[in-house]
């Protein structure tokens, strides 16, 4: 056990995604957790600059997820803050989760490189998990997933994966300043993936390409808080314009294995019910 793992880890965005994963994996290994959220205890908030202070007593290692994600405007001086804050707290061990393609998301690496800490990045495709734990998992019950992006392969990572690298990195040597590129094992477009739910459910699910207007007019009628609504317009009509079209060895890399296929999560994911009507 290394120092790092003898005071508690803070997760900060503890209940989401890859947050929630790595704090299962972390105290399954008797680590002690703070989960960083504002349901925690203490509370985290990252508008509320008043509540760093009391989350990030007493850790020895911070898990950067940024809440509601890495690419909103903003995002990177709000983590530079925070990373030169634990670093002045005496807390170096700083592992973020970033995202390929995306310019907000790799200002904030920079910034947390240049804080001080000893820093390891997850740089992170799409995750599988968008279909079952996020915006699309509605449609996907509904029977149509209506996007506004055509045939770019997208190379999904499963957050089971990054959770692994995550807690691999925090407790094991040999991470420190390493740049880990997280992404699947094949290139799918979000009609491949959606024709890999609806196999392994054995329903009948449809994509279908929309116009840009039709996205904006679609995330509207939901009512969304603006960022999201923002976030969601960023990632269709800049992200995925095939930028990403890459492969990476960083699952590989860091855990020694090849990382999940997107239809094992599908065959997984379909058979806890999620996905049904």
């Amino acid at each position: 056990m290394t120092d790092t793992t003898q005071k508690p880890i803070l997760i900060l965005g503890g209940t989401g995604k890859t947050g929630r994963r790595l704090a299962e994996r972390l105290t399954a290994k008797g680590i002690p957790v703070r989960i960083g959220s504002r349901s925690g205890t203490p509370s985290f908030d990252w508008q509320d600059r008043e509540s760093w202070d009391a989350a990030l007593e007493g850790v020895g290692a911070v898990y950067i997820s940024y809440y509601p994600d890495i690419a909103v405007p903003g995002a990177a001086e709000t983590v530079e803050a925070l990373a030169r804050l634990a670093v002045k707290r005496g807390i170096r061990r700083l592992v973020l989760l970033s995202g390929r393609g995306e310019t907000e998301a790799q200002r904030a690496e920079e910034m947390v490189k240049a804080s001080g800490a000893d820093w390891t990045i997850l740089r992170c495709s799409w995750f599988s998990q968008n279909f079952s734990e996020g915006f699309l998992v509605e449609n996907i019950i509904e029977g149509e997933v209506a996007l506004p992006v055509g045939a770019v392969g997208e190379p999904f990572v499963d957050t089971d994966d990054i959770a692994d690298v995550a807690e691999a990195v925090l407790t094991r040597p040999g991470h420190v300043g390493q740049l880990y590129e997280l992404t699947g094992p094949r290139l799918l477009s979000f009609a491949d993936a959606v024709a890999e739910i609806a196999k392994a459910t054995g329903r009948d699910i449809r994509f279908r390409r929309i116009s840009h207007a039709e996205f904006t007019s679609a995330v509207a009628s939901h009512n969304l808080p603006p960022e999201f609504a923002w976030l969601l317009d960023e990632l269709f009509t800049e992200v995925l314009d095939g930028r990403n079209e890459t492969l990476t060895d960083g699952v590989q890399r860091a855990l020694g294995r090849r990382p999940k296929d997107f239809s094992t999560y599908a065959t997984e994911t379909a058979a806890t019910g999620i996905w049904s009507n």
